[in-house]
Parts: structure tokens; C-alpha cells; sequence
């Protein structure tokens, strides 16, 4: 997914953010949304 389609129209991010990081972004993986950088991940 290219960055800019990442923003609203307003400047705001529509991803999800790690809980534990606080600044990385979730990758959403279909059934699964995970950190790539402290591997947590939230099961849908």
C-alpha cells in the first residue's frame, strides 16, 4: 500500500498503532494484526 493512501483527508492516520511500541503501525495481515518490531499480535 503506497504511504499516501495511509492518510485521511485531515492528516490523520487511519492504521492502527501498537500498544506496546506506541509508534509503530499494525500490519494487517487478513486474520491477524501484528508489530513487526516486538511481534505482538491481535487475533480477529
Amino acid at each position: 500500500m503506497p504511504r499516501h493512501e495511509l492518510y485521511e483527508e485531515d492528516g490523520t492516520i487511519e492504521k492502527e498503532t501498537c500498544p506496546r511500541c506506541g509508534d509503530a503501525f499494525l500490519a494487517d495481515h487478513g486474520d491477524r494484526l501484528h508489530c513487526g518490531r516486538c511481534s505482538y499480535t491481535e487475533w480477529q
